[in-house]
């Protein structure tokens, strides 16, 4: 018990599910079970009618489908109501050609020797049917009757013990009885594995011989009723196991957990641990497989019912690795323990994932998704005059007025419904130009917008480094971006040549 604490935390707790244990639980009223945990299925069959004939079609499965004392005694009954009647039969022959009166006179010759009454004639057929051979009862060449009943005899004594035995040797080898070495669980639980609600039960093969081709296959039971009104009881869904991955075919060499994968196509897509309790549903398990010795075709099942489904249990670990060999615990096969499980089903916890963010929210307006975003340009403001003789008297006019033009279209700017980035060369040529040489000894300082990112990717928009004055003073100006872009083409073409001759030197 430490080393399991050790393992898997100090809350762990073991949960005794055995039926045999003396632990006093609350008793519940027994529901009546569709399939019981022998596997015997609680259905009988009545009112059939005309139908009782088919039985009889069927002889041979029908007397190997009988209960073993039924078998017995039809056994029994049929040797001897056969021995009976063959018999009577020889004591019929030699009473009709009087060999009881004459059989002790040496000189007659009957139909059978030494047959005098009916307890010889019993003795003979048993001689002659089971071939002992005593020797001192013989049939005669002076009797043809008695030649033609021998003949019948062996052919009905023949058909009969094919007929029997041969079904009570299938009885005999039937598998049902290598159902009770495959072992399933008391209860099934319910928690989380790899990250998804599952429903999980255990498996077990008490016999070191395999099982050849075993499968695994779960059905759901449980009454229903459709949108037009039909009520259709015990109906029955098919819970996946891994089918379609193959986790259905069983290498059952050790116990094996079972599990049963909760979505939104399992029927107990809507289960939580509250509406367990008031559930009523059954789940029947179907293992099949061959039996390696005999390569006859096993099943064997079990169910079970909404109170032995738990839910927040975990199967308690029954291998464990020995010197040269693996061990498996089978006292602890039933046992569970507790695991933090989410109360509720999968589909409120979809439903609360899918639910969306307030902040994460777009504004929509005329059906379409509008991009809002607010963008802050940092201005230049001049804080003393540039000092003569740094640039041309033309230059330094043009500087003036283009940062004003600047200021103006940053203020003109508004919202936008696609992303745009505009550069240096998306701007008039004199800012081009104010940004391209700063003067010597000046320190340079840039102006550029900074995008800040609300809904959706960042939009960045620069006017160039931009060279002014050596202190400048910074100030932030909202402004969303205008729908209709920058002008593309290339200014250059509409200025002096004076001017193009100093931009191409610069």
């Amino acid at each position: 018990m430490s080393a399991l604490r050790r393992k898997f935390g100090e809350d762990y707790q073991v949960v005794n599910t055995d039926r045999g244990s003396t632990f006093a639980a609350p008793v519940k009223k027994k529901r009546q079970r569709f399939v019981e945990k022998n596997g015997r299925c609680n259905v009988q069959h009545g009112n059939l009618g005309g139908e009782t004939s088919r039985y009889l079609s069927d002889l041979f499965t029908t007397l190997v489908d009988l209960k073993w004392r039924w078998n017995l005694l039809i056994f029994i009954l049929t040797y001897t109501v056969a021995w009976l009647v063959m018999a009577s039969m020889w004591w019929i022959i030699a009473y009709i050609r009087g060999d009881l009166n004459q059989g002790h006179d040496q000189s007659y010759t009957p139909c059978v020797a030494n047959v005098y009454n009916f307890p010889s004639a019993f003795l003979f057929f048993i001689e002659t049917e089971a071939t002992i051979g005593y020797g001192y009862r013989y049939i005669t060449e002076k009797c043809p009757e008695g030649i033609i009943l021998f003949l019948f005899q062996s052919l009905l004594g023949s058909i009969v013990d094919a007929f029997l035995i041969g079904c009570m040797f299938i009885k005999m080898s039937q598998p049902k009885k290598r159902a009770e070495t495959l072992m399933f669980s008391q209860d099934a639980v319910i928690s989380q594995r790899d990250g998804r609600l599952c429903l999980m039960f255990r498996v077990g093969n008490l016999r070191n011989s395999h099982m050849v081709s075993a499968q695994i296959r779960c059905k759901l039971i449980k009454s229903r009723q459709t949108p037009e009104g039909e009520f259709l009881p015990l109906d029955q869904c098919e819970l996946d196991v891994g089918f379609g991955t193959g986790a259905d075919q069983l290498f059952l060499v050790s116990p094996l957990t079972i599990c049963h994968e909760i979505n939104s196509k399992s029927p107990f897509f809507d289960l939580s641990q509250r509406s367990l309790t008031n559930e009523q549903f059954e789940i029947v398990v179907i293992l099949e497989g061959i039996v390696e010795t005999t390569g006859m075709t096993c099943q064997a099942r079990t169910s079970y019912t909404e109170d032995e489904v738990l839910w927040g249990h975990r199967f308690l670990p029954v291998m464990s690795l020995e010197e040269g060999f693996f061990r498996v615990d089978y006292s602890q096969f039933h046992n569970t323990f507790e695991v933090p499980t989410p109360p509720y089903s999968v589909k409120e916890y979809e439903e609360k994932a899918s639910l969306p963010s307030p902040l994460l929210t777009p504004t929509l307006t005329e059906g379409r998704m509008r991009q809002e975003r607010v963008f802050s340009a940092e201005c230049l403001d001049v804080a003393e005059e540039r000092p003569a003789g740094r640039l041309p008297s033309k230059l330094q006019r043009m500087s003036s007025s283009g940062k004003d033009d600047l200021q103006r279209k940053v203020l003109k700017l508004g919202p936008a419904h696609t992303e745009k980035a505009s550069s240096t060369g998306d701007l008039p040529l004199k800012i081009q130009r104010l940004g391209s040489g700063p003067g010597q000894g000046e320190p340079e300082e840039r102006l550029r917008l900074r995008a800040l990112r609300v809904d959706t990717g960042p939009m960045t928009q620069s006017t160039g480094d931009l060279q002014h004055h050596p202190v400048p003073v910074r100030c932030a100006v909202a402004a969303a971006v205008t729908a209709n872009p920058l002008p593309s083409g290339r200014p250059e073409d509409n200025l002096p040549a004076k001017l193009r001759r100093m931009n191409a030197d610069r």
